[in-house]
């Protein structure tokens, strides 16, 4: 699918990588009821919530980095990475929606390119092959879209600094987005182009 990593590949569980991408893991569940408390009647706890998403992106940052410098690239690391990122999303996404901050069409449309990259990912299955390493537009995409999130959370409320972070948190948001099915649609034309690859190798033996 994807340039193949020239690093070498290791088989460890425990690494420093891997640690921090199943702490970003323990994190979701935590986030998801920092930021949904004020709906069940307890206290706005906003700045908690932005606190766990700011250590999220920051060990997203190390873990990738660090797992190039000290060659602990892991078959494990390859699917908690990706898996961490797309749960923050889609608690973001509900916490978020369900307080009214995000339309429910911006979510439907980020949930929809989640279930196109599961049915891709189910044919390249079929096909005997892994799924899709996380490409240059997936990570801008997710970036982007950890940007948007924060900002909209703390563009609920009053004053200049949430004034301010609605006009960034919806320009990452835009951006975000776009990426997103832009990188959903590069997965699209991989797969596509692996399917008639396997058919054509049918065909001539």
């Amino acid at each position: 699918m994807e340039v193949q990593e020239t690093r070498v590949q290791t088989d460890r569980v425990l690494t420093i990588p891997n640690i921090l991408s199943m702490a970003r893991l323990v994190g979701v569940p935590l986030f998801l009821w920092l930021i949904l408390r004020p709906e069940f009647g307890g206290p706005k706890s906003d700045g908690w919530a932005l606190l766990v998403l700011a250590l999220s992106g920051i060990s997203d940052y190390l873990d990738g980095k660090l797992a190039r410098r000290w060659n602990q690239i892991s078959s494990l690391g390859r699917l908690l990475d990706p898996a961490a990122d797309r749960l923050y999303i889609l608690s973001t996404l509900i916490g978020l929606t369900w307080r009214e901050i995000l339309p429910l069409w911006l979510t439907a449309v980020l949930l929809a390119r989640e279930l196109v990259l599961l049915v891709m990912v189910g044919i390249l299955r079929r096909h005997g092959y892994p799924p899709p390493q996380v490409n240059f537009l997936g990570k801008a995409a997710t970036f982007n879209l950890m940007y948007a999130f924060p900002l909209l959370l703390l563009s609920d409320g009053t004053g200049w600094i949430s004034s301010l972070a609605a006009i960034f948190g919806w320009a990452f948001a835009g951006w975000g987005t776009t990426l997103y099915w832009w990188a959903g649609v590069l997965y699209m034309v991989q797969v596509r182009r692996l399917v008639r690859a396997d058919a054509q190798a049918d065909r001539t033996h």
